[in-house]
């Protein structure tokens, strides 16, 4: 068995989550959260940072941690358990651009009940839910907008 560690984002711009459309070879295709592995020397937000930028092209920054989801997968010769930790963001624009090296081929910005009903993987939907609530809360509190913010 092999562990694995990835980080990513709920990117939210204007109330609506930013979500990317993967298409592998024909194997593998559905809506997901920008997430990715985490490299050397790079903490679990650099990553989230990283990932975010590189898979859809949206700068964003963290507001809030949200959680860890789990799943486990086989490959050929193992079984990889990956632990992903998640964080609540704010994007900067509407802007986004998907990473076709990453086999992404759509991005966009959804309505939560669009975003959610969009997710193919019940862990990411919670995630989404979890962290929709802590972005409302922000916003309750007044520390969600585009001019003034604390990062949490």
């Amino acid at each position: 068995m092999i562990k694995a560690t990835s980080c990513g984002g709920v990117v939210i711009y204007r109330g609506k989550i930013l979500l990317l459309y993967k298409n592998y070879r024909k194997r593998y295709d559905g809506w997901v959260l920008p997430k990715g592995t985490v490299e050397e020397g790079e903490d679990f937000k650099e990553t989230a940072l990283r990932e975010v930028k590189e898979e859809t092209g949206v700068s964003a920054k963290i507001m809030k941690y949200v959680g860890k989801s789990q799943y486990s997968f086989k490959t050929v010769h193992n079984t990889v358990e990956k632990d992903v930790h998640w964080y609540l963001m704010m994007a900067d624009s509407y802007y986004s651009k998907p990473q076709k090296e990453e086999y992404f081929v759509d991005s966009g910005y959804y309505k939560f009940h669009e975003a959610y009903h969009l997710l193919r993987f019940p862990n990411e939907k919670q995630i989404l839910e979890d962290a929709y609530q802590e972005y409302h809360e922000l916003r309750r509190a007044n520390l969600w907008n585009g001019k003034s913010f604390t990062l949490l």
